[in-house]
C-alpha cells in the first residue's frame, strides 16, 4: 500500500512537472527565445573570455584597486573628480574655447615680450647679486648693526618698496 502511494505522488510530481514544462513552453514566443538565446551566447563570450589567464588576472587586479581606493576613500575622490570634468565638458561652449584661446594667446605674447625677457634677466641677476653679497657679508647681529642698516638709504629705499607692494596686493586683493 505504501508503495502504490508513493507511485501515485510520483506520478503526481511528473504529470505536474509535465504541465510546468508545457505551460512554460506555450508561455515562450520566437522573441523571447531569440533575445534569451542571444543573452546567454553573451553571457558565454564573457565567461570565455574570463577563462583567459591574462584577462583573470587583469579582472583581478582591478578588483583589488578598486577595494583599495574604496578602503582608503580615493573611490569618492575619483567619482567627484570625473563629475567635474563631465560637468566642464557640458558647460564648455564654442564661445569659451576661443575666449580660452584668446587668453592663452595673450598670455604667450606678454611672457614671450622683450620687456618681460628684460625684467626676468633683472631679476635674476638681482637675485644673484644679493646671494653673493649676503654670502659675503654673514649677519653681525644685534641692534646698532640693524639701525646701522637701515640708516643706509638704498635700505630705506628697498623696506619702503616693499611695504608699498605689500599695500598695493594687499589692496587689490580687498577690491575683490
Amino acid at each position: 500500500m505504501a508503495s502504490s502511494m508513493e507511485s501515485t505522488a510520483a506520478g503526481t510530481t511528473t504529470a505536474e512537472m509535465d504541465r510546468l514544462l508545457t505551460a512554460a513552453r506555450d508561455a515562450l514566443t520566437d522573441t523571447m527565445v531569440e533575445r534569451l538565446a542571444s543573452t546567454s551566447g553573451a553571457a558565454l563570450e564573457v565567461v570565455d573570455r574570463l577563462s583567459d589567464p591574462e584577462t583573470s588576472e587583469a579582472v583581478h587586479a582591478i578588483i583589488d584597486k578598486i577595494t583599495e581606493f574604496h578602503r582608503i576613500g580615493a573611490l569618492d575622490t575619483l567619482f567627484q573628480t570625473v563629475m567635474v570634468i563631465h560637468a566642464a565638458r557640458s558647460a564648455t561652449t564654442d564661445s569659451i574655447v576661443e575666449r580660452l584661446a584668446a587668453f592663452a594667446e595673450q598670455s604667450i605674447n606678454t611672457l614671450g615680450s622683450d620687456e618681460m625677457l628684460q625684467c626676468a634677466t633683472d631679476l635674476v641677476q638681482a637675485l644673484e647679486t644679493a646671494s653673493a653679497e649676503v654670502a659675503q657679508n654673514p649677519p653681525k647681529g644685534g641692534l646698532m648693526s640693524t639701525v646701522s642698516l637701515l640708516s643706509k638709504p638704498e635700505s630705506q629705499q628697498s623696506l619702503y618698496f616693499l611695504l608699498k607692494m605689500g599695500e598695493a596686493l594687499s589692496n587689490a586683493r580687498s577690491g575683490r
